[in-house]
Order: C-alpha cells, then structure tokens, then sequence
C-alpha cells in the first residue's frame, strides 16, 4: 500500500472559506513548503551542500555568490530567512546585514570562530551563528528553529485584511480571493503601508521616506512604478486608489 503524500499547505477557489486557505499555526513541514532561504556563499562546495540539503527539505533556495547580489535578490523576492557568509569577497558579511537592516532573519556563517565575529554578528541583527565546518543538518534544523522563533512573536494581530486582500505580517504573504500572490520585498513594504494606512491618503514622499528610507521629491517615479506593478499583481487595481497630485489610498 502506498504511503500517503504529505498536506500541503490549502489552496481554496474564491468565495470559499478564506480561513482554510491560510495555515493560522506554523509546523516544521508548513515552513519548509512555503520559504525561501536566500543563501550567500561564495565557495561552491558549501553553496551547493547546503543548497542540496535546504531543498531535500522542501525549501525554497536562492543562491548568490557575493553581496551586492544578495540585496538585489532580497528586493526582488520574498525572503523569508537568509544564511549569510561573513567573509564574502567584496562587500562582506556583515556590511550586507546592515544594508539588509534587519528585513529578514539572518543565520551568519563564518570560518572564524572568534568571540569578535559571533558577538559581532549577532549585536548586527543575526538570529543565530555557525562556524565553519558545520553539519549541512544541523544548519537546516537551525533555518526551522529560527523561523518557528520568529513566528512565535509574532503579535496576534499579525494580519491586515482589506475586502478580499489578506496580509501577513511576519510570514509577509499576501492572499487575495484565495490565491497567494508573489511579491518583491518593496512591493510587499509598500503594500503593507498603504493597508496600515487604509482609507487616509498616503503622499509619494512618505511612501519614499518610509517604504524606501529616503526622501527625494525627484524619485517619485519609482512610487508610481511600483504602484502600478503591485496593481497589476493583485489582479485589482480599485483597491489601491490614485489621488491626483498627491499620493495613493487604499480602499476595498
């Protein structure tokens, strides 16, 4: 008799019960089945161990080599962990954390094993620390450790809902009429502060300031490129609105 295959996180048609589609509790193989691990190593032999043991376990992995490459892809996706080499060539370790400024958890590698880097590390935001030569399953048990830590702090009222638009916070997944939608990191920022903000209207500025970290009146462009990329993302563009001359609200 064949074994059962393993529960996959639901997926439900719209106008079913949007309570079923999205997990409310977080278990080992719900992690695995729904995060991406971006992972920065420039050796290959690691890259590729550790890439081949995230992905027996269901995991989603991105591997870059350096760490321009990193904050590139941590743009560009939904990260929900990234395993982080210290002594990277070029920009290293620890300046891609700051740049990172705590978006994600971060788990650093470093061949060192000097009380300066792990203290260093970790007063930098990382979550956890090993030193090279490591065991490829223990730094797997350690992603899921830390991503169950993470979720376990998560406030109860973690999710922001606008008509048929689900948001969560710490598992930064957005659901609509039941299907999960893929978003850039800026895109989600973006997003969750126009929900945080619903019905008032946010300026281009702020949304610079606070979604971008800077404040330049000649930079709104990028706003209004992300706006009508997340629109067409959500499939409904009504929910965020254009206030001409000003800014944006969201609105169901």
């Amino acid at each position: 008799m064949m074994a059962a295959a393993p529960k996959r996180a639901l997926r439900i048609r719209s106008g079913a019960c949007k309570d079923a589609a999205i997990p409310r509790r977080l278990d080992v193989r719900w992690v695995a089945m729904t995060a991406t691990v971006l992972l920065v190593e420039d050796e290959p032999s690691i890259g590729m161990l550790v890439r081949r043991y995230l992905e027996r376990d269901g995991f989603r992995v991105i591997w870059v080599r350096a760490g321009e490459d990193a904050l590139v892809e941590l743009e560009r996706h939904a990260i929900s962990l990234m395993v982080l080499d210290i002594g990277l060539p070029g920009m290293d370790g620890f300046a891609v954390s700051r740049r990172a400024g705590g978006r994600v958890p971060t788990i650093m590698l470093t061949a060192r094993d000097e009380e300066a880097d792990r203290v260093a590390g970790l007063e930098g935001g990382a979550d956890d620390y090993v030193t090279k030569p490591f065991s490829p399953r223990e730094l797997t048990a350690r992603v899921k450790a830390v991503l169950r830590r993470n979720e376990a702090t998560l406030p109860a009222d973690d999710e922001v809902s606008l008509g048929p638009l689900i948001v969560s916070r710490g598992r930064r997944e957005v659901w609509i009429d039941g299907r999960e939608i893929e978003l850039t990191q800026r895109e989600f920022d973006l997003l969750l502060h126009l929900l945080e903000r619903r019905g008032a209207v946010v300026s281009r500025d702020e949304l610079l300031e606070r979604v971008w970290g800077f404040l330049s009146p000649g930079e709104t462009r990028t706003v209004e490129v992300h706006v009508a990329q997340l629109r067409k993302k959500l499939g409904r563009p009504e929910l965020i609105r254009t206030v001409r001359g000003i800014g944006y609200k969201a609105a169901g």
